[in-house]
């Protein structure tokens, strides 16, 4: 099967390392534009340099700060007034670990706006043009915890959970306009926010990183962790012509390691 996504312009957001950069690089490979949406200006100016442009793509960067909800307003609004997409990629950092006890209304809140709110901004600007030109794909980076919460993580639990319901409610409002609205669930991967998530666990558990890796490697039938890579195959997929009648849905890519159906 070949996946070709020239003439599509992508947002992705989060794309200046880990999940999100491997999603944009790969939908840039199969022919799409793709505008890189993160904090680091010097590095998403590298990667551009980086993508494949041999099918004609322009590329660009914007920069936003998700963890500032009335910032991102304004810095997102002002992109839409100038351009359209066809794919929407709907990823964030994560909230701060930490148990549900640990955690107080504010931190919520935080959350709430990093999380849910600048998910569903974006993705009301990015309806416009899908609708009028009837296609579109969107698909939020979610995780696995929403069907199996991780008690080190109680904010990414709780409002990652609402994101996949709230996708669920919008997939079926859209569908007849060709809009597909998808999540995806990730399970452990070669990224940062994982280093950092390992460290934490090391300091609380009195024991080495590379020990918190090996056990959360064990835990995983593949016995590995994902690398980035493999999640843009997913992603690229989605937002292909291939993927159309693949909607609503909440697809882990966690090398098997979700035990519930």
């Amino acid at each position: 099967m070949d996946i070709s996504l020239k003439g599509k312009k992508a947002l992705v957001g989060g794309s200046s390392k880990g999940i999100g950069e491997a999603i944009a690089r790969q939908l840039a490979s199969s022919g799409a534009s793709v505008t890189l949406m993160a904090r680091s200006e010097e590095r998403m100016k590298a990667i551009i340099k980086e993508m494949d442009s041999s099918q004609g793509q322009q590329h660009q960067y914007l920069v936003v700060d998700f963890s500032n909800f009335e910032a991102f307003k304004t810095s997102i609004s002002a992109f839409f007034e100038h351009n359209t997409i066809n794919i929407l990629v709907n990823n964030t950092q994560g909230p701060k670990a930490g148990g549900a006890l640990e955690k107080k209304v504010d931190d919520y809140q935080e959350a709430f706006d990093l999380l849910f709110k600048s998910v569903v901004f974006t993705t009301e600007l990015a309806l416009k043009h899908m609708q009028q030109n009837q296609w579109g794909r969107i698909i939020n980076v979610a995780s696995i915890s929403v069907k199996e919460p991780l008690n080190y993580l109680a904010l990414s639990n709780s409002i990652r959970a609402a994101v996949v319901t709230w996708a669920k409610s919008l997939a079926y409002d859209v569908a007849k306009d060709g809009i597909t609205i998808n999540s995806t669930l990730t399970g452990y991967f070669d990224t940062d926010r994982i280093a950092q998530l390992n460290m934490k666990k090391a300091e609380n558990l009195g024991i080495s990183p590379d020990e918190v890796l090996a056990n959360m490697e064990e835990q995983v039938p593949m016995k590995r962790i994902g690398r980035p890579e493999e999640y843009g195959f997913l992603v690229t997929f989605l937002a292909s012509d291939q993927a159309a009648f693949i909607t609503g849905t909440n697809i882990p890519i966690d090398g098997g390691l979700l035990k519930s159906l």
